[in-house]
Formats: structure tokens, C-alpha cells, sequence
């Protein structure tokens, strides 16, 4: 953890779980716990599963620029987010290639919180807040615990009123155990979740409330790689482990464009000018690759950086893989050559495994996206 310069309140509970806290963007965070992932999995798709996500960057921005800023730097409308609503956003660079994704809070007329992943769009917005009437506030103090599964809302209920009428992508504040959270209906699961934002010295307090009072529903605490397994089947890009950052191109500069990463519905119908649009709306049509699903025969999981097969050439790396004891299922996220990302192409996966599988359309689970945005 050498490079670890951000601290969370709840260290000593992943400690006492087992997990090292291994580095993620300054933090030390829980990839493992001594317990299974496959029940974390399990937890989280069937019951509910508490994660620990202060890792992501929290930042506001403050003051009657906020809103200009983001326009230009992001690709949502952001007249469109009002008070109370969040949006899943990207940012491109000039050359209109992915650098960061985050998801964009309206907490106030002329205030915003931006989560960011891991590129580095929070260091781009503070570039462009220079000299403008906003302020920037990397807010650390802020803690984010993530509740993901379908009982999730079951357990809320009974501790937060109006939590079932709360629709997906938007917050509200209120208490939790008699502490003062924002509770926003968002996630990285594929499931119905929320996410709690917590001061720091409430965190554990929160934590441990959850989980004691949701022993009796199956919840239960959930290291970070336990998204790994999720977001495989559901479809969900993790920066930069899918991305050509990771995975370079043999005669290009790192970049991937929205189109290839399939992202291109994060720029809003009614988006103006922003960072790189022009050249996302050029690219559209000159994709070099394509996110696909890759579905793999047995009951092994692939090890990323396998290389998929067929014709008698590679066509495709795997970036990440799965297997679900839930679906008895094997399944990867590939980068794939944009003639073999057809649903039922038959490919070879070369590496950790030597199995024959095909090409499978995205997300494996939930395909229509319904449990993510149900009602009641």
C-alpha cells in the first residue's frame, strides 16, 4: 500500500475480515475477505451484500460555473439533472476517447457531487475550474457504503421512510440509525441497490448496524472483487482493466472510443458542444473492436488476458471472467475483432483454459435491466 494516501474509517473491519487492504486510487481497500467470493455473489444476487466503495474520488463542485464545467466536460445534459436526480456520465479527451466515467449528483441549485471512477476526469475538471467561479472540494470525509441485492429495499424500509417510492438515479437526504446520510439509488451490481453517504466517524456505526439488524436477511459484508463476478454478467466497464490502456494497441496511442466500449448512450439526445464530441460523433461507424460477452463451455472461469481464437487467428483478449455457480455458468467481458462480436460465433479461448466457447451478446443477467430500476 505504498501508494495509499486516503484513509477509511472502517480499515479495521476489513482487517478483522481478513482482507490486506490492497491499494485502489489512494485508499486502502478490501479486495477479498476470508470468506467465499461465490457467496458474496450469491449474497448480493439473492439477498444483499454490504460493500465498502469510499475508494471512489467524491468531489463537489460549487458555485454558478458548477453547471457550465460539467457540460463541457461530460457528456450528459446537465440542465437535465435537477435536485434530488443523479446521472451516469463519460468524459472524453479532445480526440473523443474514453478517460473516466462517473455519476454526476445535483445536491442544490448551483452544487454537485461528481464520483469518479479511475481515470483521471477529477484532475481534468480542477484543470478547467481554474479561473472560474467554482469551487472544488475532494471531499474524504465522505464515506460510501454500497447495499446491493433485492432485499436490500426490505431492510431500508424498515429504517428509512419513502426508501420504496425512491426512483433509480436519484437521492435523498435523510437519517440512518439516527445519522445524518445521503441514500442514493445507484449501484455496480446489476441489482436494486443503494448507496449510503456517510461522514467518516459514522461510518463504522453504520456498518455495523447493517449488518448486525440484517443478519436475519442474509446480508452480509462484501469484498470489492465480488464485483469482478457482477459485473462480468452484467455488463458494468471498469477503467482501465477493459480498456486499451490495459490491453494496448500494436500500432495506436491508448484510447477507446464510445462506440467500441459500447457507452455511446451516455451522450444525451440533447447534448450541445462538450470535450471530444465532435470527434465521438466522427468515430461513429470506425469502431476497431467491440465489448462483447463471451459465453465459455465447462465450469472454469477464464483468467483475463486470455486470448480468444478462431479462423485459425486471435480475435479477441478476455478482460475479466466469471463463473456462477448460480447459472452454471462460465462467462467473460472480451475485447473482441468487430466480425466475431455476433451473438452464437463460435470461438476457441487459449491460456489459463484450452475450451471451446462462442460469442454472447451483453449483460448476461437481466438482459431488459428491470431489477436495477423496479418500483414498490
Amino acid at each position: 500500500m505504498a501508494n495509499s494516501w486516503r484513509i477509511s474509517a472502517l480499515a479495521e473491519r476489513h482487517r478483522a475480515l481478513g482482507s490486506k487492504l490492497e491499494d485502489w486510487s489512494g485508499m486502502g481497500t478490501a479486495w477479498t475477505y476470508a470468506s467465499d467470493l461465490a457467496d458474496e455473489h450469491e449474497a448480493i444476487r439473492t439477498r444483499a451484500g454490504l460493500m465498502d466503495v469510499s475508494g471512489l474520488k467524491k468531489v463537489h463542485y460549487v458555485g454558478p460555473h458548477a453547471e457550465s464545467l460539467l457540460e463541457y466536460a461530460t457528456s450528459r445534459d446537465i440542465s437535465k439533472v435537477y435536485p434530488g436526480k443523479s446521472v451516469y456520465a463519460t468524459m472524453l479527451n479532445e480526440a473523443g476517447k474514453f478517460v473516466d466515467d462517473c455519476v454526476i449528483y445535483r445536491t442544490g441549485p448551483n452544487a454537485f457531487m461528481v464520483v469518479h471512477g479511475s481515470g483521471n476526469g477529477h484532475e481534468m475538471l480542477v484543470r478547467s475550474a481554474q479561473g472560474r467561479q467554482v469551487a472544488v472540494l475532494f471531499d474524504d470525509d465522505l464515506h460510501d457504503l454500497s447495499l446491493q441485492g433485492p432485499l436490500a429495499v426490505d431492510f431500508l424500509a424498515e429504517h428509512v421512510p419513502g426508501i420504496r417510492e425512491l426512483p433509480y438515479f436519484h437521492h435523498l437526504q435523510t437519517k440512518l440509525f439516527d445519522r445524518p446520510v445521503m441514500i442514493s439509488r445507484t449501484g455496480y451490481t446489476g441489482e436494486r441497490g443503494y448507496e449510503i453517504f456517510c461522514k467518516a466517524a459514522d461510518a463504522p456505526a453504520i456498518w455495523d448496524g447493517i449488518l448486525e439488524q440484517g443478519k436475519g436477511l442474509g446480508i452480509i459484508p462484501c469484498a470489492f472483487t465480488a464485483l469482478d463476478w457482477l459485473r462480468v454478467e452484467s455488463y458494468l466497464l471498469f477503467f482501465p482493466y477493459d480498456n486499451s490502456e490495459m490491453y494496448p494497441f500494436a500500432d495506436q496511442p491508448a484510447g477507446d472510443t464510445l462506440w467500441e466500449l459500447g457507452l455511446d448512450f451516455t451522450v444525451s439526445p440533447t447534448k450541445g458542444e462538450f470535450r471530444g464530441g465532435n470527434e465521438h460523433r466522427r468515430l461513429q461507424g470506425k469502431e476497431r473492436f467491440k465489448i462483447f460477452g463471451v459465453l465459455l463451455d465447462g465450469d472454469k472461469a477464464a483468467e483475463a488476458g486470455d486470448t480468444l481464437w478462431a479462423d485459425g487467428k486471435q480475435v479477441g483478449v478476455i478482460t475479466c471472467a466469471m463463473y456462477s455457480r448460480l447459472s452454471g455458468k462460465s462467462m467473460a467481458i472480451a475485447r473482441m475483432d468487430v466480425p466475431y462480436a455476433e451473438q452464437g460465433a463460435p470461438l476457441e479461448v487459449k491460456g489459463s483454459l484450452a475450451v471451446s466457447a462462442i460469442a454472447h451478446s451483453l449483460p448476461f443477467d437481466d438482459p431488459e435491466k428491470k431489477k436495477r430500476a423496479a418500483k414498490g
